[in-house]
């Protein structure tokens, strides 16, 4: 079974490009690490050379308690190690957390509400200095800081005094709930049971920041490497980053980054269009680079299926992530459960699938769970429509619910994304009408459609949505979602269903004290069948991601947790 608690892991054998520009000579490669050098002949990865990251978002607020990532980062993860990180492997074994700057995932005492952290020896910054527990102390409580915000918010909800802790700048105390009783052991104080503690432990704010080289807003533009690289540009708010190699940093320490390439050479901003044509053509450069967040377009897969040297440079993934019809049932007609199952049996899957651009890069969903073991999907279908819908069943329970020629909104982003687009409301709308239900469209530019979905009081009733988990687990998909004692009544509030369940509340607390990963994952599955039964959602497809590398590209891996490009693996000829 996955044991949190007491468990040595075997550790494994999503970021932003033109070439680098002259003067960011490569320092000298990883400290006596014995993996493979240079000289290996074949198709073995080698050290050296720069890799290029073609990517359209640039890689903002590069300050480890500001960024939002999931088991890390990407291009966060070359810089800022943490005490656990994700097992960089291919597929389903990419899904679990493995140490990192920790020699294991964590020791937790008998009721999971204290986590003590033991860090390995031969620690180093990048300017030689020792890493110590005090420095993770201080990088966690710069994360609570005002002018720091933007990172995950679990810590401020799990640790004891986290909700009014506000940061060292105003509280120089420090948090009581984080120990470290000497340079290597470092212990947190929850205020309630998490087994899943290992998982929180991989975010960025994690990252160990010593007090003295703290420059607050400004650290961000050079922060201190704890990584295999180390930042020697970052222009335009991290549109152009270059990292270089970190050479205190050991491999012995760090067997899960390769750290292959002497360069890493970031360029974002980019064209969508531009960074599949540049990977495509692979001129110069462009020959060693790759993307983590562009993916093909059902025109240029259709073009690249056609080209038998094309096809070979994709990569495909999946991460945990659904796209679904969301209801709120304190608008009417919503509040009855009939009109919800006939909306759910009157969907048309394959529209919809086509809708999001084609089998190729979405899959039919009728979980809210993602299929993958890790997350505890359990196979149900409550309201079996075949892959085109029901529309005879769902009219039969209109009628019996006197909801005969309904009229209904639905409301949706303008933006081209096809996930909460135009294109998938009118699949949806198109399904509805052979149900006899008439579907008006509302269209609301992106930042107003999310200020309108995210709102506990002005939730429409009927709109599209979608939701990520932070890691591969139920928890972070469904607790925020369906745990009443999440509803945000001021703020984000993404229970869009409102629901307030106490035997549902109990269960989440129930489950989160488990430290047994898959007997926890087993009770997640549950529980998502069980909410599925009031149809408050209708889960509509899960993404799948593809996307283009260059062809001097070398030692792909594309695990299940992040569904990209492992950047920490790759190796350029």
């Amino acid at each position: 079974m996955r044991q949190l608690s007491v468990i040595s892991r075997r550790v494994a054998a999503a970021a932003l490009g033109l070439a680098v520009v002259s003067g960011a000579a490569a320092c000298a490669g990883p400290q006596d690490d014995g993996a493979e050098d240079s000289a290996a002949g074949g198709d073995k990865p080698r050290r050296g050379g720069i890799l290029t990251v073609l990517n359209s978002e640039p890689q903002t607020d590069f300050d480890p308690a500001r960024l939002y990532t999931s088991g890390g980062g990407n291009v966060p993860s070359l810089v800022f190690r943490t005490l656990t990180t994700r097992n960089r492997e291919d597929g389903q074994a990419g899904t679990e957390v493995v140490p990192d700057l920790a020699t294991d995932l964590g020791r937790p005492n008998k009721d999971a509400t204290e986590w003590t952290y033991t860090l390995k020896e031969g620690l180093r910054y990048e300017d030689g200095s020792p890493i110590t527990t005090a420095d993770i102390k201080y990088g966690i409580e710069r994360s609570f800081a005002a002018e720091l915000s933007g990172g995950a918010p679990y810590l401020r909800d799990w640790l004891i005094g986290g909700d009014t802790y506000q940061g060292p700048y105003k509280d120089k105390k420090g948090l009581a709930s984080i120990v470290t009783p000497d340079e290597r052991t470092i212990v947190f104080k929850l205020r309630k049971p998490e087994g899943e503690f290992p998982y929180l432990a991989t975010q960025t704010q994690f990252t160990p920041v010593p007090r003295a080289k703290d420059t607050g807003t400004k650290y961000e533009e050079r922060p201190l490497s704890s990584g295999p690289y180390r930042v020697v540009r970052n222009e335009g708010d991290g549109e152009r980053l270059v990292l270089e190699r970190n050479p205190h940093w050991s491999q012995k320490t760090d067997p899960e980054r390769k750290a292959y390439p002497d360069t890493v050479d970031v360029v974002s901003g980019l064209d969508s269009a531009v960074i599949n044509q540049r990977l495509s053509t692979g001129s110069g450069a462009d020959a060693s680079a790759v993307t983590t967040d562009t993916n093909l377009g059902p025109a240029e897969l259709a073009r690249v299926a056609d080209d038998k040297e094309l096809a070979g440079r994709v990569g495909t993934g999946r991460f945990g992530y659904v796209n679904y019809l969301a209801f709120n049932p304190k608008v009417k007609p919503f509040d009855d459960i009939r009109v919800r199952q006939a909306i759910s049996y009157a969907i048309n899957r394959t529209s919809v699938i086509n809708a999001a651009g084609g089998s190729a890069l979405a899959e039919p969903a009728t979980t809210f769970l993602p299929e993958t073991k890790a997350f505890g999907h359990t196979p149900y279908d409550h309201f079996p429509a075949g892959k085109t819908g029901d529309p005879g069943k769902a009219g039969r329970l209109l009628k019996e619910a006197g909801h005969e020629n309904l009229r209904i909104t639905l409301t949706h982003s303008t933006e081209q994304n096809r996930q909460t687009s135009p294109e998938v409301a009118t699949a949806v709308q198109e399904a509805l009408k052979k149900a006899g239900i008439t579907v008006e469209l509302q269209g609301l530019e992106n930042n107003a459609f999310n200020e309108a979905r995210w709102s506990a009081a002005k939730a429409p009733g009927f709109f599209l949505s979608r939701w990520g988990a932070d890691w591969p687990s139920g928890a972070p998909f469904l607790a925020p979602i369906f745990d009443g004692r999440q509803i945000v009544k001021d703020g984000s509030n993404y229970n869009h269903a409102q629901l307030n369940d106490p035997a549902v509340n109990k269960e989440i607390d129930e489950i989160n004290k488990l430290t047994d990963l898959d007997a926890a994952a087993e009770r997640w599955g549950a529980l998502d069948r069980r909410i599925g039964e009031r149809a408050l959602d209708v889960p509509l497809f899960h993404p799948v991601y593809k996307r283009l590398y260059g062809k001097n590209v070398k030692n792909i891996v594309i695990s299940d947790w992040t569904g990209v490009l492992d950047i920490s693996q790759v190796a350029v000829k």
